[in-house]
């Protein structure tokens, strides 16, 4: 009887019908991955449409490393050397836990800081995410400048992301969150 039942379960399993089936759970869906563009791929640079998301998931690191940082020391101002070398280490970190969703049609930055998505989406991380955060976290400090980062780091939980983010060039200005902050017929334009 159990060499029976064993090439039972083999052949259920081989022909997709999973024991889960057979008690009654609805059945598994296929999941593809999100199918990206030449420049989504291939780009240095991360794509205007997923430059809102990267925004924030820039200022939720700077923010975690600088709570960290000021954590350490009894929650006290950080001494601008200080301050200047998490600026440094949070955008050099590895990023890797950072990828792509495909939601609806729409494609998504998706990781620690950002609004989670749909539970039963692929994402693809790694390739060139890492490099096009951490390329954008040096560029937002290379523009703001580490004192003034830290200064608004320090007037609350939302200004950081308002100065990076949604300030008047900021890549969530003009549009949806995630979204691009041109219209497309303005993008093509350029």
């Amino acid at each position: 009887m159990q060499p029976v039942l064993a090439a039972w379960l083999a052949l259920s399993l081989l022909a997709g019908t999973g024991a889960q089936e057979m008690c009654g759970d609805p059945p598994s869906r296929s999941v593809p991955a999100p199918q990206l563009s030449p420049e989504e791929r291939l780009s240095p640079h991360m794509p205007e449409s997923l430059r809102c998301d990267a925004c924030h998931a820039i200022a939720f690191q700077i923010e975690e490393q600088l709570r960290r940082a000021e954590g350490k020391v009894g929650r006290k101002a950080l001494s601008e050397s200080d301050y200047v070398e998490v600026l440094e280490r949070s955008c050099s970190q590895g990023w890797e836990s950072y990828g792509v969703q495909e939601l609806d049609g729409e494609k998504r930055l998706a990781g620690p800081g950002l609004p989670s998505q749909e539970p039963m989406t692929v994402m693809v991380m790694g390739g060139p995410w890492p490099g096009r955060l951490s390329k954008m976290c040096h560029s937002y400090v290379g523009e703001q400048g580490e004192a003034q980062i830290y200064r608004v780091y320090r007037q609350g939980p939302a200004a950081l992301r308002e100065l990076l983010c949604h300030g008047a060039k900021g890549p969530c200005a003009g549009g949806k969150a995630g979204g691009p902050s041109l219209p497309k017929a303005l993008q093509n334009e350029l």
